[in-house]
Formats: structure tokens, C-alpha cells, sequence
């Protein structure tokens, strides 16, 4: 997907795909008694609504004419009873879809984040995170009335309209065809508003999307910094205050159409009444043979008042499914992505007590985007053996990082075999090669929660000893003691209260406490001073022995002592070897070095093995 510019929302291009009605309707079938039960009663307070025209036909007609008060009493009687009775059945219908329709929008939910959480790096790397926020909650939002209310008024509009035709008809056929006479001016007048509104809301929503991408985007805290770093602030409010204004414009136009629509459909159910009563007046007055009663005339009104409105939803339902399948169609688009990177069948799970840490990779290829083109990892084959420090080394866009990514299987390599402890990666389970393999990367990432949840995250059991051992080893234990809340202080989002350093040192800490057989390290130090990273590659000794360590650095300082060198370009491995045996050659390597120490002067500092370079 293109990347859109700041505050830009493009409207998809709605085409249907195949099936969406019928995999909506799936999401309803573990809940089909709660379903059956709702339209029994959308049935039986369809039928009893009918019930109070009718008794005031028999109060007029039948209680009051012949002077009844026993009669009076029993149709007022059932006046009060028969909507309490029907008010308890609608609150009972109410629950019981509204329980079926957050029942389904919570498994919708739970199935596209489920199907996100097991899309590959290559999906996110792609599509901004505000897309993928606005499939999850806003189009799944915009869906929820369709879900909850839609079906049911579609049901209930349809058995409305039916059974009081019906009870029209009875009454009089002659009022019942002046009605139906009317019926198309206020077909028309509903379709030609409920046209103006849907252009108005599709409107308001594009403005609501694009309002959301400005916020998501200058309100995040790498938004904000960005905006005030290069004062832009004035630029960022004018942006949102346009759109704002925008969106209430629309607003007070929908609220006026709608208000003339109510002005319009107020002003026809006063005229409905009054041509009826005139109608029938004439009838009566005519002594025409067959002529309504004065109660079939109140009778006939009160019906009348059910049947225009229902008749009018159902012409708006149209409307709200298109819309509703448009969204629906947005879910189902991301809901079939096809997961690239799977358990194979028969995969194997890890035993994390007898995994070694040998990683190999056979002549491995890859291609981000997956078709062939320019691939960044070219041909690599090496091996990293437990105990052993490997260092990837090279300029920017080398292939150092996706290297790492393929050996986590974060992507899946294109051609050749990327092998743990002499078994293909792509035949064991997923979760316990998660398991095996831990990742300190260049940008850390911390969840905004408390500096006990960030390590928790590593080792949901571990102990208070364990989080307080881990956070030793990674040089925090110090700044951590110094904070009123100690572990339990909030980090702030993507850890902005800590520094640099200070996040490097907690992610180094995570994956201490989860103490992988293999430990991947993407310029874990680079956010530290040279007093920290000394201790801290002090701490990382211990953790590296009897494990596979594999190293990126644009430091050289940082592994000179690495076992094994291996000198990227374009993807391809250009040399290997050791510090001195590079140098030796004086080929890349040697350039690279010579860069970053002009003079070629090499200080040896040794603090717990950790050799250093003065530049």
C-alpha cells in the first residue's frame, strides 16, 4: 500500500467480493437459538401492537355506543395491560440482539487482530499503522449498527407493515387504497432525502478519517517531538482546525437535512389524518352503504401512523447495508491476507532445555518483495556456533538486519535454508523458536506499563529474584532503586520518561530474564555512553557464554574480539574472518575500519574481555 501524505484520506473503491453476505451470516451461527428467540419476539410485539387501534374501535364503536361500563372497563383494561406485557417482551428482544450483536462484533474483532498478530514483518513494514487501526476499530465500529440493530428493524419494519395493512384493510378497504394513494409522495420524499444524507455522512466520515490520521500522526509522541523539534506547530493546528471546521459544517448539514426531513414527514402525517377524516366524512355523511364507523375512522388513523415510518426505514436499509457491506468488504480484505509464515505440518516444538544455539545458513536469498526483484541478502552462507560471537558489519542497507530477521524467522528466506541446531527453521514451531531466539534491536521498543510489565513481557513467571538479577546484569539496578516506584514506575509510551540508555539497558535486561540459547544483537549499545556500554559488554559476557551470539555493529570498537567477521555488501558476503586476518587483506573491511579510525591507531582496553578502540 502507498504511503498517503500527512492528513490525506483517500476514499477505497468500494467493489463487491463474492460471499460477503454469506461469511457475515456465518459469524451469527453459534448464536441462532438467541436469534430465533428475537424475531418471536419481534413477531409477537408486532401482532400485539395492532391490539390498541383495535380497542379504541371497540370503546367507540361498541362500549361507548351502547353504554357499556363493564365493556368500557375490560377494552381500557387491556389498553394498560397488553403494553406493559409487549414493553417487557422489547426490553427481553432489545437484550438479547443487542447480546448477539456484540457477540459478533467481539469475535469479528478477536479474529482480524488474531489474523494481524500472525501477518509477517513484511505486512507491517508496508502499511501504515493508522491503516491498520482504522480496519480494526473504525471500520469494525462502523459496522456495529448494521450488526446489532439492521437485521432486526428489517424483520420488524417487514411484520409492522404486514399486519397492519392487514388490520387497514379490515377496517376499510376504501381508506386503505387513499393511503396507499399517498404513499409514493412520501416514498419520494424519503428516497430524496435519505440520497442528500448518505452524501453528507460519506463526507463526514472521510473528514472524521482524515481528522483521525492528523491526530494518530502529530499527537504521538514521536509526532510531537518531530513537530516541536522543527516548529510546526502553527502549521499542524491550522491543518486540524480546517478539518475540524469542515466537519462541523457537515455536521449542522446533516442535523438540517434531517430536521427538514422531520419538518416534511410531520407536516405529511397531519395531512394524512385530515384527508382520511374528510373521505370518510363524506362517506358517512353520503350515507354511502358500507360506510366506516367514528371508530373505525380513529381506528384507521392510529394504524395509519405504523405503517409510514416502517415502510421508510426500509427504504434506508438499502442504504446502511451498501455502506455496511463496503466496511465489511475492508474486514474480509484483511481478514484473507494470506499468512506467509506458518507452522508446517508435522513442525517440530523445542525442547528449550536441549536446544544448542548452532545457526547456519545454506546459500540463503531473499527479496523483500517477494517477486524476484533486487534481493538484499545474496548467496550468504555461514555458521554461528554456541559460544561464539558472529558480527555482521557493512554500510546501511547491506542486509545486516534482515539477516538477524531471517534467522528469527520475522521473514522467510526466498531460496537456500536458514538451519537451528541442524534443523531447517521453517520446521519448528514458531513458538519455540521465539523461544530459543532473543533480539535486542537498534530502536527499543517498551509498551507503555510499568518497567516490572516490560521485563514481565520476556517471562510472564518469573520471579522478584529474577527481574532484580536481570536488571543488575543489564547496569540498571542503580537508576532503578533511585525511583520512587522502583520496578513499578510507568516507562511513559515507547518508554519517553527514560533515556537512551536507560531503554537500551531495560530491553537488554528483557532478554536476560528470557535467556534465549541464541541472542541476536542489533546494535545493542548504540544508545549508550562509553562508561555504560563498557558495562554493559561486561554484562553481555556471561549471558554470551555457551550461547550463539550474532552481533550488528557500526561501532567496530564494539567487535573487535568477535570470533567471526563477516563483511556485507549489497547482501552478499564480501569477506570473513577475524579482525586481524580482515586487516590483513586490506579489503573492505580494512576500508570500513579506516573510516571510522583515521589514524588506524587500535587502543586496547580490557575489561572483562572486552576489547575497545580509541578513536
Amino acid at each position: 500500500m502507498g504511503r498517503h501524505s500527512l492528513g490525506a484520506v483517500q476514499a477505497p473503491e468500494h467493489k463487491p467480493r463474492p460471499g460477503t453476505v454469506r461469511r457475515v451470516t456465518g459469524y451469527f451461527r453459534p448464536y441462532r437459538a438467541q436469534v430465533v428467540l428475537v424475531l418471536v419476539a419481534i413477531l409477537v410485539i408486532a401482532i400485539f401492537g395492532l391490539a390498541n387501534p383495535l380497542l379504541l374501535k371497540l370503546i367507540i364503536d361498541d362500549a361507548l355506543l351502547h353504554r357499556s361500563l363493564s365493556k368500557l372497563t375490560l377494552y381500557a383494561a387491556l389498553m394498560v395491560v397488553i403494553p406493559i406485557f409487549t414493553g417487557l417482551i422489547g426490553v427481553g428482544q432489545t437484550y438479547l440482539n443487542n447480546l448477539v450483536g456484540q457477540r459478533v462484533m467481539r469475535d469479528l474483532r478477536n479474529n482480524l487482530y488474531r489474523h494481524l498478530q500472525a501477518m509477517s514483518l513484511r505486512f507491517f513494514s508496508n502499511t501504515r499503522t493508522g491503516e491498520i487501526q482504522s480496519r480494526l476499530s473504525n471500520d469494525v465500529g462502523g459496522v456495529q449498527d448494521v450488526i446489532t440493530n439492521t437485521a432486526t428493524s428489517v424483520v420488524s419494519n417487514i411484520t409492522t407493515v404486514l399486519s397492519t395493512v392487514i388490520a387497514m384493510v379490515i377496517i376499510s378497504w376504501q381508506l386503505t387504497l387513499l393511503t396507499f394513494a399517498l404513499m409514493p409522495i412520501f416514498l419520494f420524499i424519503t428516497y430524496k432525502v435519505g440520497k442528500i444524507r448518505r452524501e453528507i455522512s460519506k463526507a463526514t466520515q472521510m473528514t472524521m478519517a482524515s481528522m483521525s490520521a492528523l491526530v494518530e500522526e502529530t499527537l504521538s509522541v514521536s509526532g510531537v517531538l518531530v513537530t516541536k523539534v522543527f516548529g510546526r506547530q502553527e502549521q499542524s493546528v491550522e491543518r486540524f482546525t480546517t478539518e475540524n471546521q469542515r466537519l462541523a459544517d457537515l455536521e449542522l448539514r446533516q442535523q438540517m437535512v434531517g430536521r427538514w426531513f422531520f419538518m416534511l414527514i410531520s407536516t405529511f402525517f397531519s395531512i394524512s389524518p385530515a384527508l382520511v377524516y374528510y373521505v370518510a366524512g363524506r362517506l358517512i355523511l353520503g350515507h354511502v352503504a358500507g360506510h366506516p364507523t367514528i371508530g373505525d375512522i380513529v381506528a384507521f388513523t392510529t394504524l395509519q401512523s405504523r405503517v409510514f415510518f416502517p415502510i421508510g426505514q426500509l427504504l434506508q436499509v438499502q442504504v446502511q447495508m451498501q455502506g455496511a457491506l463496503a466496511l465489511f468488504d475492508r474486514i474480509f480484505e484483511y481478514l484473507d491476507l494470506p499468512i506467509e509464515i506458518t507452522n508446517r505440518p508435522g513442525a517440530v516444538t523445542l525442547n528449550p532445555a536441549r536446544v544448542g544455539g548452532d545457526v547456519a545458513f545454506e546459500q540463503v536469498w531473499f527479496s523483500y518483495d517477494g517477486t524476484g526483484g533486487r534481493p538484499a541478502v545474496q548467496d550468504v552462507t555461514f555458521e554461528a556456533d554456541p559460544g561464539r560471537l558472529v558480527a555482521l558489519v557493512g554500510p546501511s542497507g547491506a542486509g545486516k538486519t534482515t539477516i538477524t530477521y531471517l534467522a528469527a524467522r520475522l521473514y522467510e528466506a526466498t531460496s537456500g535454508r536458514v538451519l537451528l541446531d541442524g534443523r531447517d527453521v521453517r520446521d519448528i514451531t514458531l513458538e519455540s523458536l521465539a523461544e530459543a531466539i532473543g533480539m535486542v534491536t537498534q530502536e527499543t521498543f517498551l509498551f507503555h506499563a510499568t518497567i516490572r510489565d516490560n521485563l514481565l513481557f520476556a517471562k510472564p513467571e518469573a520471579t522478584e529474584a529474577q527481574l532484580h538479577e536481570a536488571v543488575r546484569a543489564a547496569n540498571l539496578a542503580e537508576r532503578i532503586s533511585e525511583l520512587p516506584d522502583g520496578l513499578d514506575t510507568m516507562v511513559g509510551e515507547r518508554g519517553y520518561r527514560l533515556s537512551g540508555g536507560e531503554k537500551q539497558r531495560l530491553a537488554i535486561a528483557r532478554v536476560v530474564l528470557k535467556d534465549p540459547r541464541v541472542l541476536i544483537l542489533d546494535e545493542a549499545t548504540s544508545a549508550l555512553d562509553t562508561h555504560s556500554e563498557r558495562l554493559i559488554q561486561a554484562a553481555l559476557e556471561p549471558l554470551m557464554q555457551g550461547r550463539t551470539t550474532i552481533a550488528i555493529a557500526h561501532r567496530l570498537s564494539t567487535i573487535l574480539r568477535a570470533d567471526q567477521i563477516l563483511m556485507l555488501e549489497r547482501g552478499r558476503i564480501v569477506e570473513r574472518g577475524s579482525h586481524a586476518e580482515l586487516m590483513r587483506m586490506q579489503g573492505p573491511y580494512s576500508r570500513l575500519y579506516h573510516e571510522q579510525f583515521a589514524d588506524g591507531r587500535v587502543e586496547a582496553h580490557c575489561h572483562d574481555g572486552v576489547v575497545e578502540a580509541a578513536g
